[in-house]
């Protein structure tokens, strides 16, 4: 066998075939189609020219060959009749044979997720521990890597890489894969490919230690998603139906909002755990930090820990008003802290009095509560989480999230901003803070009041000053916030002068200020906030007394370049009125930098807007303002970006076809709210420019037609908001809509005439959440509201006025069709009430109400004088105001015609009562609200 080759030959000839399909090409270039390469040039090779040839030769060291791999050491240095050969041939793919090469020659290799499989079978086979290696180390960085610029995963070479460790039987390829699909769930949950992962990948997932979701809805959610797909809930064997029920009991029910367990209640793999999620959400609200406390066993209360994991990068417990600050406790407290037996006791001692914990921060913090920290959580979500004690919150925060850059509390009516600002000040990286709740009803100075509480008389009085006055910089200085760069406090109604002067020198980096509806707010102190936010670029300012100094403040500067105006980004001022013509052109000529500006409800002039000389704006909203369609043309024509126009009650829109041919000519509409002079040949006009548009509103004025509403689906496929006030429709047009639009969300039918039935609504429309139909369904029975249930079955919002043939057996329809319903608005809907309301208790999670009742999570209520069932309604005690911050009462009286008859009410006055977590108010006004 010796004699086959010369002892002083060290080399072996590998011939590897190229298997894969060849493009014809010219016999010149390549007369055998054969290539002879040296692995002593390996770090040269050309990849793409050698694959280009039917047959590969490679002259490889016979020595490094029996080294590396134990495949050529078996075959080379063996008994095999081979191992005396110069040539061996080799059946493999020569792409990763020429890659499993370059391994063993140690020249860099980049592994991919099209490239792993095929190089570890390869490494496998031919026994290469230093490519095994590697594909080990990338699928372990890929599982374990916390850096956001790694390389993703498609889901189905996951599934492949998982299902061929377990055929090879290598433990780490399924572990890591699984490792992987655990901490990225989030990200692919929503791949179409998401119902295709085998059940045991899956279940390796959730029960991995390292699954990261955004909260526990998100998980439940993604399991039901992999269960409707594929209809893996029909024809099911016992297995199957014990696999589900093991997927789904791996959910943390108690920490699951009850708006999300009441729509989903009906959902075949949810509806047996749906009554146990709400028992146990429900026992939870009614339960203190501390009796909690004293309920728990030994051993990590598991159920009630929110999952948090060293990947967490957002932390979303919105809507979840079962939470307090026992449970946010438990969930950032190590494992390891629930083995000493006196936990409980060290926590309720906590709970009892944090501001100790505060005060002996070095000796009894560290002893009692080793909160862990999550480097990587940037984003918490508390909104309507109203048990939630914000101080212990706040501060349980800051030492398990020290990364947080966005903060969102909004509907938190026991959160005084002062306070919570004041907290804020450790946080060194906070960028982002949203203290949103409702905005009151009643703007001072435009609502006729008859009287009002003690609560609002109190209220201190509006510092008058003019713009350029330095009295607001006296006072406390707090510390800095100056990582501050985003700030909401839309609707915060107990937010005085003295409170934003305060934020404005905390928070000097702001860009984003929005204080919509911060009614008790002066001009003055606007501009205050303005000048020395020197940084501005977005302000929010409607239903505020935004006037004549904020304007100067805006443009104080006498350098148009250096003005804050000029770099102003957004500007949203609806309803602000006492601003001079003089001073909004000079405002307006500054902004040349705007994207987005509202004027709506304002007395903008054509001669105002006209002077808007930039060319970057993407939203423009001047509803119902006096501004003519010349004047429109010609902004729109400088603004080719434009991305949405609300333009309803514009009365002086009449002849405006210059105005649609002007948008056709766009980079492409996505939102258009328009009335007055808007007709089927629009529509036509503007089909270049209305195809990626999403949502629209047809208002006053417009004639659209049954043409027009038929054209809808095809010029606009993609559209999830229609809203339609006095507009021709019929049951073709309607069908035609709720059939061809698939992504449909919102409909909205107001005040509409023509024949509709209930044959519009007998098509299947799971998308829809928002509903609203006034005055166009009189018709409407008891069997029409069910079949409504059926067709639209995942209804978060419903509004109906005018089904007079509705009674009270209506209401268990409702409930019973649409438990998850959030907002729920009945208004002259025949004897709907007749009986009272209880039977609406199964919509659990309504939040806005237009009927009576106090419901556990309800924040807005309007109601009317008729409905009250002994003539009265009994008014909450400010005691017993908890989540409600809205009460709207209206009183109506009865009119009748020259002949006597009976015509609709006349509404007389309206009684709000409001809670901004300080006072409670009540306001009588001589107007409908």
């Amino acid at each position: 066998m010796a004699q086959l080759r010369s002892l002083h030959d060290d080399f072996v000839i590998l011939v590897v075939d190229n298997n894969q399909p060849q493009e014809e090409e010219d016999s010149s270039s390549s007369p055998c189609q054969v290539i002879s390469i040296s692995a002593l040039d390996v770090s040269s090779w050309d990849l793409s020219e050698i694959l280009c040839y039917r047959r590969v030769k490679i002259r490889a060291h016979r020595t490094r060959l029996v080294q590396e791999s134990s495949y050529f050491h078996g075959l080379l240095s063996g008994s095999f009749s081979e191992s005396g050969r110069d040539h061996i041939s080799i059946e493999w793919n020569l792409e990763t044979f020429l890659n499993l090469m370059m391994c063993i020659y140690d020249c860099a290799l980049d592994v991919t997720s099209t490239s792993f499989l095929p190089l570890f079978d390869a490494a496998l086979y031919f026994g290469v521990e230093r490519l095994l290696s590697k594909c080990k180390r990338w699928l372990l960085l890929l599982a374990s890597s916390n850096d956001s610029a790694s390389p993703m995963l498609e889901l189905p070479d996951l599934v492949q890489m998982w299902s061929f460790g377990l055929e090879r039987d290598v433990d780490f390829v399924p572990d890591l894969c699984g490792a992987y699909l655990a901490k990225n769930l989030m990200l692919v949950k929503s791949d179409e490919y998401f119902g295709n992962v085998p059940y045991e990948l899956l279940m390796c997932c959730i029960r991995h230690p390292h699954l990261t979701v955004d909260s526990e809805m998100h998980l439940a959610d993604a399991l039901l998603v992999w269960l409707d797909a594929n209809k893996r809930l029909f024809d099911l064997s016992e297995t199957s139906k014990d696999n589900i029920v093991n997927l789904m009991e791996q959910v943390r029910f108690s920490l699951l909002p009850l708006w999300f367990i009441a729509e989903r209640r009906k959902s075949h793999g949810f509806s047996t755990f749906a009554d146990h999620s709400i028992e146990l959400v429900t026992k939870l609200t009614k339960m203190s930090s501390k009796c909690l406390v004293d309920s728990l066993r030994d051993g990590p209360p598991a159920d009630l820990r929110v999952r948090l994991t060293q990947y967490t990068e957002k932390l979303d417990l919105s809507g979840c008003t079962q939470l307090n600050e026992a449970i946010l406790l438990l969930s950032v407290l190590p494992e390891t802290y629930f083995t000493n037996p006196m936990w409980r006791k060290s926590l309720k001692s906590f709970l009892k009095n944090p501001e100790d914990d505060a005060r002996n921060q070095e000796q009894l913090s560290q002893r009692t509560l080793p909160i862990s920290s999550f480097e990587s959580v940037e984003e918490v979500d508390i909104s309507k989480c109203q048990r939630l004690d914000y101080i212990v919150t706040i501060k349980c925060i800051s030492k398990s999230f020290p990364s947080l850059r966005k903060l969102r509390a909004a509907y938190l009516l026991n959160i005084k901003v002062s306070t919570m600002l004041e907290l804020l000040q450790n946080f060194h990286k906070l960028t982002e803070v949203d203290l949103t709740v409702d905005i009151v009803p009643i703007i001072p100075c435009q609502a006729s009041v008859f009287y009002t509480s003690p609560g609002l008389a109190q209220t201190p009085p509006i510092i008058s000053l003019t713009y350029g006055s330095h009295i607001f910089d006296s006072g406390q200085v707090h510390r800095s916030l100056s990582s501050i760069t985003r700030l909401s406090l839309e609707g915060r109604s107990d937010l005085y002068d003295k409170d934003l002067r305060s934020i404005s020198r905390s928070c000097g980096s702001l860009c984003y200020l929005n204080i919509k509806g911060c009614a008790l707010l002066s001009d003055a102190c606007i501009a205050y906030v303005i000048e020395r936010c020197k940084s501005l670029h977005s302000l929010i300012v409607c239903y505020t007394s935004f006037s004549e100094n904020s304007v100067l403040a805006l443009c104080a500067d006498t350098s148009v370049t250096n003005s804050l105006a000029s770099n102003l980004q957004m500007l949203h001022m609806s309803k602000c009125e006492g601003i001079s013509e003089t001073s909004l052109i000079n405002l307006i000529t500054r902004t040349k930098k705007l994207k987005s500006l509202c004027l709506r409800d304002t007395k903008v002039s054509d001669i105002v807007l006209c002077e808007l000389s930039g060319s970057s704006l993407e939203a423009l909203d001047i509803s119902n303002t006096t501004i003519s369609s010349m004047v429109l043309t010609c902004v729109i024509s400088k603004n080719s970006n434009l991305k949405s126009l609300k333009a309803r009650g514009c009365k002086n829109l009449i002849q405006s076809e210059t105005v649609f041919n002007c948008l056709s000519k766009g980079s492409g509409l996505e939102e258009l709210e328009i009335g007055w002079g808007f007709t089927y040949f629009s529509l036509v006009s503007m089909r270049p420019a209305v195809s990626s548009l999403r949502a629209i509103s047809v208002g006053l004025g417009a004639s659209l037609g049954e043409d027009g509403l038929n054209l809808l689906p095809s010029t606009c496929p993609l559209l999830e908001s229609i809203v339609l006030y006095f507009q021709e429709i019929s049951d073709s047009a309607l069908t035609s809509i709720v059939t061809s639009l698939k992504h449909l969300e919102e409909l909205a039918l107001s005040y509409c005439f023509g024949d509709i039935t209930l044959q519009s609504f007998k098509f299947s429309i799971p998308n829809l959440r928002k509903l609203r139909l006034e005055r166009v369904t009189r018709w409407m029975t008891n069997e029409d509201l069910f079949v409504l249930t059926q067709s639209c079955p995942n209804l978060t919002e419903l509004k109906l006025v005018g089904c007079l043939h509705l009674n009270s057996d209506s209401q268990p329809i409702i409930s019973s069709g649409w438990p998850g319903m959030i907002s729920l608005h009945l208004e002259e809907c025949g004897r709907i009430t007749e009986n009272g309301v209880a039977s609406l208790y199964g919509c659990i999670a309504l939040e806005d109400l237009l009927l009576r009742h106090n419901f556990p999570m309800l924040r807005l209520v309007s109601l009317d004088m008729c409905d009250a069932k002994e003539g009265k309604f009994d008014v909450p005690e400010e005691k017993e105001v908890r989540f409600l911050s809205i009460v709207k009462i209206s009183r109506c009286k009865s009119q009748r015609c020259s002949l006597g008859r009976e015509l609709a009410p006349v509404h007389r006055e309206t009684l709000v009562m409001f809670w901004n977590g300080q006072n409670f108010t009540n306001t009588l006004l001589k107007q409908r609200l």
